[in-house]
């Protein structure tokens, strides 16, 4: 009985180990399959993900340019307020208004005329996203600059910001956006009052909390 008790115990452990070790591979496939998918995206650090298909680059914006084994257009450049970067050998480039994918396009057209290149040797990543803010100041716990890389309701930017201090008036938050002002009652859209006061957000809006 003692043989056959620990013949089972043994096969029992066996049996644990292996089921252990297929779920361990089963979770480290589930954790890798994220990262794959997140390649598609070009990162901008602090400001979360960039589309390089749809996002449009603007004034202020950090780029970097890499070119295969080309190091004198290769670099980290800023788009200056006339939406323009410059290159060395390619010089001046219009940047604002492309996505990045479609500045690539425009890079190595340039430089085709140039080297004998393949397309897949010349890519554009956004580094910050400075073009793309709207602020928020007064009573909240993170007043700043936020950038707005996705829609953002006004009720969402307060979350982000901290929330409320404990002195804030929360039924005349402000909104200006160009010469135009909009008013926003907190304590009527938490309980689903004239929820279009819960506005998207637009570049450049200033939200004022008293």
């Amino acid at each position: 009985m003692s043989r056959r008790r620990w013949a089972v115990t043994g096969l029992l452990v066996c049996v644990l180990s292996l089921s252990d070790l297929s779920a361990a591979a089963k979770k480290d496939k589930k954790a890798a399959a994220p990262a794959a998918a997140g390649t598609a995206a070009t990162k901008a650090p602090g400001n979360g993900a960039v589309d390089p298909k749809s996002f449009v680059i603007g004034p202020e914006d950090v780029l970097l340019i890499r070119v295969w084994r080309d190091a004198e257009v290769s670099g980290q450049v800023v788009v200056r307020p006339d939406g323009k970067i410059t290159l060395q050998l390619l010089g001046e480039i219009q940047a604002a208004g492309l996505t990045p994918e479609a500045l690539t396009q425009v890079l190595y057209d340039n430089l085709l005329k140039l080297k004998q290149i393949e397309k897949s040797e010349v890519t554009v990543t956004v580094l910050v996203v400075n073009s793309r803010k709207y602020f928020i100041q007064g009573e909240v716990g993170k007043p700043g600059a936020y950038s707005l890389l996705l829609p953002t309701t006004v009720l969402e930017a307060i979350v982000h910001a901290g929330g409320f201090r404990e002195f804030a008036n929360q039924k005349k938050v402000l909104i200006m956006r160009k010469g135009t002002q909009f008013h926003f009652n907190y304590r009527d859209v938490i309980k689903g009052k004239k929820l279009e006061q819960n506005i998207l957000l637009e570049p450049g809006d200033q939200i004022v909390i008293p």
